[in-house]
C-alpha cells in the first residue's frame, strides 16, 4: 500500500477555475489586455504563475512581476475563495486518514494561500504536511515542492511493516504533467486525475503510472495501493 500520499491542490482537490481565471483577467486588464473568455485561461491552472504569463503572453521579467502582483491583489481579496471542493474529496481524505495513511499537499500555489483554502473547505486537518511556493518567487517548480514535501513527510516516518519507509511507499496525485514530472524527478509513483485541467493526452505523455477519471476511482486506487496500480 502507498502509506504516504502527496496531493496537488488545484484541479485535484478543488476546482479553482473561477478564481484563477478571474484573477488572470484582472491582471491582464490592468496591463491593457482584455480576455473575456475565461476558458482560454484554463492553462494557467497548475503551472507556476510567472511561467504562464511568460509562455502565453510573452511578457518580459518586469511585466511578469507586475502581472503577478496584480493577480495577487485580487486573489488575496476575492479569488482565493472563488473555488469549489470536488464532491467526495473530504470523505476520501477521512477514510485514508482513518486507515493510517500519511497525507500531504504539494502545490505550486503560495503556501499561505494553500493553507487558507484547505481551512476554508474544512480539510486542513487531514494533512500532516502542507507545502507550497513562497511569495518571494522561490520554490515554485513542482520538483522543488515535491522535494520539500518528501523531506517533511518522511523525516520522522515510522517503519512500514518493520522496514524504514522508502520512496516506494509514496505516490503523487495530480491533474497536470507538472505533478507527474515532479514525481518522476524523485522516483515516486504518480496517479493522474483526468477530471482536472490536463489537456487531452497530457497525462499519458507525461508518463503517469495510472490515470483515473473520478474521485471515486481515485479513492479505490489509493485504498488498493501499488499492487492494483501495477495490475492496471
Amino acid at each position: 500500500m502507498y502509506n504516504y500520499i502527496l496531493f496537488d491542490l488545484d484541479g485535484t482537490l478543488t476546482d479553482p477555475k473561477e478564481g484563477i481565471t478571474g484573477c488572470v483577467q484582472y491582471a491582464l486588464h490592468q496591463l491593457g489586455i482584455e480576455e473575456p473568455d475565461n476558458d482560454k485561461l484554463e492553462p494557467f491552472i497548475g503551472p507556476p504563475l510567472a511561467d504562464s504569463f511568460r509562455e502565453f503572453y510573452g511578457f518580459d521579467e518586469e511585466t511578469i512581476k507586475q502581472a503577478v502582483a496584480y493577480y495577487r491583489e485580487r486573489f488575496s481579496m476575492a479569488g482565493l475563495f472563488e473555488n469549489e471542493i470536488y464532491p467526495d474529496i473530504a470523505q476520501m481524505l477521512a477514510n485514508l486518514q482513518e486507515e493510517g495513511r500519511h497525507l500531504a499537499v504539494a502545490s505550486s500555489k503560495p503556501a499561505i494561500y494553500v493553507k487558507k483554502i484547505l481551512e476554508h473547505f474544512g480539510i486542513l486537518s487531514y494533512f500532516e504536511v502542507v507545502v507550497g511556493s513562497e511569495l518571494d518567487g522561490t520554490r515554485v517548480k513542482k520538483e522543488e515542492v515535491v522535494e520539500e514535501a518528501l523531506r517533511q513527510l518522511l523525516k520522522d516516518a515510522e517503519t512500514v511493516k518493520g522496514k524504514p519507509a522508502q520512496r516506494t511507499d509514496v505516490v503523487m496525485v495530480g491533474d497536470r504533467r507538472f505533478d507527474v514530472e515532479g514525481a518522476k524527478a524523485y522516483g515516486i509513483a504518480s496517479i493522474g486525475v483526468s477530471y482536472g485541467y490536463a489537456s487531452e493526452g497530457e497525462l499519458e505523455k507525461a508518463g503517469a503510472d495510472v490515470i483515473v477519471g473520478t474521485v471515486k476511482e481515485l479513492h479505490e486506487k489509493l485504498l488498493r495501493g501499488e499492487a492494483d496500480m501495477q495490475a492496471t
